[in-house]
Order: structure tokens, then C-alpha cells, then sequence
């Protein structure tokens, strides 16, 4: 196995702030999705970091980030809200959008965000894209990150969590010892976007199998630090802590968000121009051509 320091130092570095000025050629990514990609408020030394928050980071030039994904949305929530409609209107002919729900599909007791996978799911990720293919834009699918689960040889695991659920008590109890292999619980909501995107012939990144193999060869332990396992006491934004295996901290954030940027050099040429060249090594020169 790689050294785990090492992985973690050539994630995460380097990269510098991004440019202030916006030129007014400026190519805009939208971002719709769910609380694994949306921004988070820095208040009270909040720990919590969507991707997409982390994203700009990799990123230089004519470029903005525009996330609009939010906690605790579904597909099915995010278009009934209106949220969808927001934001199709603001795209304009060469913009992108980059496209990932899974997470809150899946909750089968709340009919406001249940979609089901192969049907209503894939049949909302289609809407997404026609709609932008239609102002002109550049649709990308993407499949949920994913989550720690390490069940204990005995099958027991941690409860699941929610962007809407109050009390973290239940999250608090742990396995009586965690096991070291991880396993999937998104089920069929990962191949729907990858469905959708072959269906019609747009970009898919399987960013689950990225997160996937690097929170296995992190492990059971080391994986904790992209999560948020927050100790009791340390924090003013959640002073009772919290386990919460779906959610990433700061250095999770800017993992996941470094696999998200490298796989997008590797797939959207549109991009690459746009993507830190130290980000990725495409080539020989390491160059972003």
C-alpha cells in the first residue's frame, strides 16, 4: 500500500487562491447536487466542506464555480423547489453544468425527495440534461461520493444520516468494532447516471469509484479524517460532536474535490485549459493540453 502521508500531501497540494477579477469571457460551471457537494457556512468553526466548496481551488483562468447544490436535495426536491428553474435560466450557450444527485433519492420514507432508480430518478438526471443541451450548455453526470461503511464482521454499522435529522445520538453509538472492507450502499442510484449520460451522449464521471478506492486504502481509521467525526467539546458549531460517515470535513472536501478536478482534465477537454496543470499529469510534461 502507498503511504498514506504521501497520498494525502500530493491530494491536497499545491494549489493558490483563485483570481479575483472575473474577465467577461468567463466560462461558468454550474453545480447542482446534495450536501456532499454544497457550500458550507464557516461560522463557528465549522469543520463541514462540500466538494464542490473546494472545487475552485484547482481551478485558473476565464473559469467561476457557481454551486448551487444544497443540503438535503434530492433531485426530485431540487426541481420541485424551483431550484432547477433558477438555474437554468442563468446558463448561456458554452457554460457547464455539473450534474450529481443519489444521496437523498434514496430515502424511500420521505416521498417529497424519493426518486426511483431506473425510472423517476433517471427520468429527472434526463430533464437536467436535455434542458441544458438546449440553452446551450455542456451537461456532466456525475454518481453519489461514497460513504464510509466499514461494517463490523457481524454485519452491524453505523445508522445512516441526514442533512435533516436533529439528534446525533443515534449516529454517536459505535460498532463494537468496525470491519476492513468497505461496502457500497448506494445501489442502483449509481448506475443511473452513468445510464443517462450513454443514453444521451454526454460526459460521466464515476466519481463513487474514486472516492471509493481512496477511502478503502485509507481504511477503517484513516478514512475517519475525511469524515465528519466531530469530538465532543471541540467545536462551537457542535459542541455534542457528531458521527457522520456521509459528510466531508476540509480535508475530505479537498480530496474529493482534487479526484473530481483530475477526472474532469482527463474527460472534458473544454475544461482542461481551465484545470491547475500541477492538479494532474496528462502527459509526459505534465502539460495541460
Amino acid at each position: 500500500m502507498k503511504n498514506i502521508a504521501a497520498i494525502i500531501i500530493s491530494f491536497v497540494i499545491p494549489f493558490t487562491a483563485a483570481n479575483a477579477s472575473e474577465p467577461t469571457d468567463t466560462v461558468t460551471i454550474f453545480m447542482i447536487g446534495d450536501s456532499t457537494m454544497a457550500d458550507k457556512p464557516l461560522a463557528k468553526e465549522n469543520q463541514e466542506r462540500g466538494w464542490g466548496q473546494m472545487l475552485p481551488l484547482y481551478f485558473d483562468g476565464a473559469v467561476k464555480i457557481d454551486n448551487h447544490a444544497v443540503n438535503g436535495r434530492s433531485s426530485k426536491s431540487f426541481i420541485d423547489e424551483g431550484r432547477w428553474d433558477k438555474v437554468r435560466e442563468l446558463m448561456r450557450p458554452g457554460d457547464y453544468l455539473i450534474i450529481q444527485f443519489g444521496h437523498n433519492d434514496e430515502k424511500s420514507h420521505d416521498p417529497s425527495r424519493h426518486t426511483v432508480a431506473g425510472g423517476s430518478f433517471d427520468d429527472n438526471l434526463r430533464k437536467f440534461v436535455i434542458e441544458a443541451k438546449a440553452k446551450g450548455a455542456n451537461p456532466i453526470l456525475m454518481n453519489s461520493i461514497v460513504r464510509r461503511n466499514f461494517p463490523a464482521p457481524d454485519g452491524t454499522t453505523h445508522a445512516q444520516t441526514d442533512d435533516k435529522q436533529k439528534d446525533w445520538k443515534s449516529a454517536q453509538a459505535m460498532p463494537a468494532n468496525e470491519g476492513d472492507i468497505l461496502v457500497e450502499t448506494h445501489g442502483a442510484y449509481l448506475d443511473s447516471p452513468r445510464n443517462v449520460a450513454k443514453a444521451e451522449d454526454v460526459p460521466f464521471i464515476d466519481l463513487n469509484s474514486a472516492t471509493r478506492e481512496l477511502v478503502q486504502q485509507l481504511g477503517p481509521t484513516l478514512s475517519k479524517n475525511m469524515f465528519m467525526w466531530i469530538p465532543a467539546g471541540k467545536y462551537e458549531f457542535c459542541p455534542a460532536g457528531k458521527v457522520d460517515n456521509t459528510h466531508l470535513n476540509i480535508l475530505g472536501g479537498l480530496l474529493v474535490s482534487r479526484l473530481a478536478a483530475t477526472e474532469l482534465a482527463k474527460k472534458i477537454p473544454g475544461l482542461r485549459r481551465f484545470i491547475k496543470p500541477e492538479i494532474y499529469n496528462l502527459n509526459d510534461n505534465g502539460d495541460a493540453r
